[in-house]
C-alpha cells in the first residue's frame, strides 16, 4: 500500500472513531437530562458508568494521532488535520465528563416537577445537546460555516443561563425550603453553559483546521 494510500486510510479510521465517542457523549448528554427529568437514577447511572468508555475513546485517539505523526510525518495541512482532533477530544471527553456531573447530580435531586421549576433549563440543554453535535459533523465535514454558526449559538445559552440564575434566585426568595433544589439546578445550568462552551472550542480548532489561525479558546 502507497505511502498516500495509507495515510489516507489512518485518516479516515480516525474520523470514525471520532464519530464514534462523539455519539457516545451525544448520548451521554441527552440521558443526562432524561435522567434528570424522569428521575430516572437507573438511566443517571448508566451515564456514570458509560463515561469509562469515553475515557477509554480519548485515550485510544490520542494514541491514533500520535502514531500518525511518527511513522507517517505529516506536514501542513494533514498536520493540521491531525493536531485539531488531538485537542477535540480533550473538549469531548470533558463533555463527557459533564454530562456525568448532570447524571450524579440527578440523582440526589428529590421533587417531581424540579425538571420545571425553571423553564429555561430545558431549552438550554437542546441548545447545547444541538451545538455539540453540530460542532462535530462541522470537523467530519470540515464544514467551516457550520463551525461559525455554531459557536454564534453560545450567545444564546450564556443567556440562558442568565435567566436561570436569576430565576432560581427569586425562587429562593420566595421559598427557602428549596435550596437543596435550587442549587442543583443551577450546577446543572452551569455545566450545561461549559458543554456549549466545549462545543464553541471544537469549532474554533475547526477554523485552526481549515485556516491556520486560532482563537484563544473559552475553556483550556
Amino acid at each position: 500500500m502507497a505511502a498516500r494510500t495509507t495515510f489516507e486510510y489512518e485518516l479516515s479510521e480516525l474520523n470514525s472513531e471520532l464519530i464514534k465517542m462523539g455519539c457516545l457523549i451525544e448520548d451521554a448528554i441527552e440521558n443526562s437530562i432524561l435522567a434528570f427529568k424522569n428521575q430516572d437514577k437507573v438511566l443517571a447511572t448508566q451515564v456514570i458508568n458509560g463515561d469509562c468508555e469515553v475515557d477509554d475513546m480519548e485515550k485510544q485517539i490520542e494514541a491514533r494521532c500520535l502514531r500518525l505523526i511518527l511513522r507517517q510525518q505529516p506536514v501542513a495541512k494533514d498536520l493540521r488535520i491531525i493536531s485539531t482532533a488531538q485537542k477535540i477530544i480533550t473538549d469531548m471527553e470533558r463533555i463527557g465528563d459533564n454530562a456525568e456531573d448532570i447524571a450524579r447530580i440527578s440523582i440526589g435531586i428529590k421533587g417531581e416537577y424540579a425538571f420545571s421549576m425553571v423553564k429555561n433549563i430545558p431549552e438550554m440543554s437542546r441548545t447545547a445537546i444541538e451545538m455539540v453535535h453540530n460542532s462535530l459533523n462541522a470537523f467530519v465535514n470540515c464544514d467551516l460555516g457550520l463551525a461559525k454558526r455554531t459557536i454564534e449559538q453560545d450567545d444564546i445559552v450564556d443567556n440562558f443561563f442568565c435567566e436561570v440564575k436569576a430565576d432560581l434566585a427569586q425562587i429562593l426568595k420566595e421559598d427557602k425550603d428549596k435550596d437543596n433544589n435550587t442549587i442543583d439546578l443551577l450546577l446543572i445550568a452551569k455545566y450545561l453553559e461549559r458543554i456549549a462552551d466545549h462545543a464553541v472550542n471544537i469549532c474554533e480548532w475547526v477554523e485552526f483546521s481549515k485556516t491556520g489561525e486560532r482563537k484563544n479558546n473559552k475553556i483550556l
